[in-house]
């Protein structure tokens, strides 16, 4: 393996998980800083209540192919044979770094987002399959409750019990990262589920409501 390709390509996992596309298209289209507005928060979720669909969708594009370019960069710099644990290793170890630079950003003064979409184009990256699933949880869960934090901490749970009891993987590692992307996504959301406890979450979605309206 090229030490020096592998130090290039987690510099590069790093500075492509900073780009904060939260920021940089809420002050491109509406010039705020959308860390002043709302959770605070330099994610989806909160651009989509603050500024709406149309800019949020963008921003989970951006975040998302942060996070599956950052994993694919170990294949591209054929930094191990393919389909080997090593180079699973390497794409968990780069997309790592990508959500790193997410959470905490050096284009954006450290202060990023939670990193859901980025982890979920790591595991796009990695193992579609079980993400994919895990995606449909989230749909579900969100189509039913209308809340994003809700959607986000039951489809990252369902991230290692999907990969241990129906899905494998060659990497023990990948199935160690499953295990603490679930427990991180619990810890990041504890003030959510705080809200959720007292009834006091907000909805992103509300079908009902749309549903009672147009009757």
């Amino acid at each position: 393996m090229n030490v020096l390709s592998l130090l290039i390509a987690i510099f590069l996992s790093y500075v492509l998980g900073s780009i904060p596309a939260a920021v940089w298209i809420g002050r491109l289209t509406h010039g705020i800083d959308i860390r002043e507005h709302g959770s605070g928060n330099a994610g989806t979720t909160n651009t989509i209540r603050v500024l709406g669909w149309k800019v949020g969708i963008p921003v989970l594009l951006v975040d998302t192919a942060k996070g599956w370019t950052a994993s694919m960069l170990p294949v591209f710099f054929s930094l191990a044979p393919e389909n080997t644990e090593l180079l699973v290793d390497l794409q968990i170890v780069t997309g790592i770094i990508a959500i790193v630079g997410h959470i905490f950003p050096v284009l954006a003064s450290f202060r990023g987002g939670k990193g859901v979409a980025t982890v979920f184009g790591v595991g796009l990256a990695i193992h579609p399959a079980v993400t994919l699933c895990c995606f449909g949880v989230f749909v579900i869960v969100i189509l039913i409750s209308g809340i994003s934090s809700l959607s986000s901490m039951c489809a990252g749970v369902s991230f290692p019990l999907l990969l241990l009891t129906v899905f494998n993987s060659p990497s023990t590692l990948f199935k160690i990262f499953s295990v603490v992307v679930a427990v991180a996504l619990l810890i990041t959301h504890r003030k959510n589920i705080v809200r959720l406890a007292r009834g006091e979450e907000t909805k992103l979605i509300n079908l009902h409501k749309k549903e009672k309206s147009s009757e």
